[in-house]
């Protein structure tokens, strides 16, 4: 897929000083979560993201040239006990999650927009607590993992019936199962 960055990101990362940043889209059940790995608040298209400094931390980003579903983990360290209950019982799996490169000019305003990374879903939530602080790592998957799932669909009129209601398209299935065709009379 043929991707480009926009002209001002792309000159700010061709001058001799680049100041690079990553923004993180995760998109929980009851809102987005939304950081960056800078301090301080900064805001872009009207979302305010939260400034991790350095303890936002990311696995390597690959992307292949054949179809492959290739995941990303992304670790968190430092987070108030206080706040893990968000990791607990927040409903995040099969959630969008977008990874995003930008860059900062020198007067630390963001350079237009900030070019797609990744982007993908989330998997699991790894929680490890410390008593006073804890690391949340976020295991996040390829939306391409889903040509790998097995389809639990069947060729009945039941089935049919979930998905569109009104369709007949597969009602005499059952009574085509053991019907006796006798061919050349």
């Amino acid at each position: 897929m043929t991707r480009s960055l926009t002209t001002a990101l792309r000159d700010e990362t061709l001058a001799g000083d680049v100041k690079p940043i990553i923004l993180v889209d995760l998109d929980f059940s009851t809102g987005f979560l939304r950081f960056w790995t800078g301090y301080g608040d900064l805001v872009y298209n009207s979302n305010t993201y939260t400034g991790t400094g350095t303890l936002l931390t990311f696995e390597s980003i690959n992307e292949t040239t054949d179809i492959s579903a290739n995941g990303v983990g992304m670790t968190l360290n430092g987070i108030p006990s206080n706040l893990i209950s968000i990791a607990l019982t927040e409903h995040y799996q099969g959630r969008e999650a977008s990874i995003y490169f930008g860059a900062l000019s020198d007067t630390y305003g963001l350079v237009a927009d900030p070019f797609t990374l990744w982007k993908g879903r989330m998997d699991t939530m790894t929680i490890t607590d410390s008593g006073e602080t804890a690391t949340i790592r976020l295991l996040s998957e390829n939306r391409l993992i889903d040509l790998e799932r097995q389809r639990e669909r069947r060729y009945t009129d039941q089935d049919q019936q979930t998905a569109f209601p009104n369709d007949l398209g597969l009602q005499h299935v059952a009574s085509q199962q053991d019907k006796e065709i006798t061919w050349g009379r």
